[in-house]
C-alpha cells in the first residue's frame, strides 16, 4: 500500500499515485479523436453544415410549411372570434399574454407602460383584425414591438385573448385613444 504513495505530503496528508482506469482513458482518447475529426469535417473542409446552420434550415422549412398552411386558412374576424370562444385557445392566449405582454399591459390588461386593454378606449381600433394587426405589426414608434417573428398561431392566440379583455373595465391606466361603442 505504501508503494504508490507520492513523495511529498501536505499537512501530514500523503497523496496516492493511482493509475487511471482504462475505461476513463479510452473515453478521453476517443473524445480527442472525435473532436479532431469533427473539426476537420465541419470547420476545416466544410464538408458538412454546422449544427446551427442545420437548425436554422429546419426552422425555415417549418416556418414555410406553417405559412403555407396559414395561407389555406387566412385570418378573419370570424376565425379570431371563434378562437376567443375556444377555451383551449384562450388558455394558450392567456399563457402567451402573461409571459410576453403583461410586463407592459399588466396581467389584468389594465396597462402600465402600454395602454389599458380593458376599457372602451382603443388607440388602433378594437375590431378583431385591428387587434390582430396591432400585435402582428406592432407600433415601434410607440414602443409596441412586432410579434410576427413568433408565428401566426402566437399572434392569433394573443389577439383572441386580448379580445376577451375588452370592456371588462379593470381599474388601471387612464384612457388612451378613441372611445369605441
Amino acid at each position: 500500500m505504501t508503494a504508490n504513495l507520492r513523495e511529498h505530503t501536505f499537512d501530514g496528508i500523503a497523496e496516492m499515485d493511482n493509475k487511471l482506469p482504462n475505461w476513463w482513458l479510452w473515453s478521453l482518447y476517443l473524445s480527442c479523436i472525435f473532436s479532431a475529426i469533427y473539426w476537420i469535417l465541419f470547420h476545416t473542409l466544410g464538408t458538412e453544415d454546422l449544427p446551427y446552420a442545420v437548425y436554422i434550415a429546419e426552422e425555415k422549412a417549418a416556418a414555410e410549411k406553417l405559412e403555407a398552411e396559414m395561407a389555406k386558412n387566412p385570418v378573419t374576424e370570424q376565425s379570431l372570434l371563434a378562437l376567443a370562444a375556444n377555451p383551449a385557445a384562450l388558455a394558450k392566449g392567456q399563457q402567451i399574454f402573461l409571459a410576453n405582454c403583461a410586463s407592459c399591459h399588466l396581467p389584468t390588461g389594465a396597462g402600465s407602460i402600454g395602454p389599458n386593454l380593458t376599457d372602451a378606449y382603443w388607440l388602433h381600433g378594437d375590431k378583431p383584425m385591428d387587434v390582430y394587426n396591432t400585435i402582428l405589426k406592432g407600433y415601434p414608434e410607440k414602443g409596441m414591438q412586432s410579434w410576427a417573428n413568433f408565428g401566426p398561431a402566437f399572434v392569433q392566440h394573443s389577439a383572441a385573448y386580448v379580445l376577451t379583455l375588452r370592456n371588462t373595465n379593470v381599474q388601471g391606466k387612464e384612457p388612451q385613444g378613441q372611445k369605441v361603442e
